[in-house]
């Protein structure tokens, strides 16, 4: 752990209703064009904010893996599949570049709000094509650097979407879309190269 990590001790904050505010769930589900019977790979889970309405839309021929490296948010993630029934999203406790996620298996690479926290984004981006299907996408969503500190990481801690394009680029992904969504957050898009 260290300094830009998320502390599983405050994830209570990343249940705050404020957050659909500010950053609502279907909006980011919708951007980035989940479909029925897709498998997915959301990393990073956290307490699942995106995960849960991943794995409703994914449905039964669908799966999530809702893979994080603090067990306690995975924990978040099984109290509520207990509460709801979702069926469809494995826990997988492992971090971003060793994802123990079977080789093209996930139709979307998913990861929200940790791409400033990586020490090694490139590793990252090859754990990607290693699980990603041939015809596969990533979408990165994190925090936007030009706007003031609302809510998030500190300004000096954010990355901007040119750093995730070049970071794409340099991994092979076809240079794809970008757009701001919600108040204070940015999205990149691309397929697998």
């Amino acid at each position: 752990m260290h300094e830009r990590c998320f502390p599983a001790a405050q994830a209570q904050r990343l249940e705050d209703p404020a957050r659909q505010e500010w950053l609502p769930s279907s909006e980011v589900v919708t951007a980035v064009a989940v479909q029925p019977g897709e498998t997915v790979a959301d990393i990073g889970a956290g307490t699942g904010y995106f995960a849960m309405p991943m794995a409703q839309i994914t449905g039964a021929k669908g799966k999530v893996y809702a893979v994080d490296v603090q067990a306690e948010m995975l924990d978040w993630i099984r109290k509520k599949i207990e509460a709801t029934g979702l069926g469809n999203i494995q826990l997988v406790h492992a971090e971003a570049t060793a994802t123990t996620l079977p080789d093209a298996a996930c139709d979307l690479f998913f990861i929200a709000n940790v791409w400033h926290e990586l020490d090694d984004r490139a590793a990252v981006l090859r754990e990607a094509n290693r699980i990603l299907k041939p015809s596969g996408r990533i979408a990165i969503l994190d925090w936007r650097p030009d706007v003031e500190r609302i809510a998030g990481p500190p300004l000096e801690h954010r990355l901007s979407t040119e750093t995730a394009r070049e970071d794409l680029r340099q991994a092979a992904f076809r240079d794809g879309t970008e757009q701001h969504i919600g108040k204070y957050s940015w999205l990149v898009m691309a397929e697998r190269g």
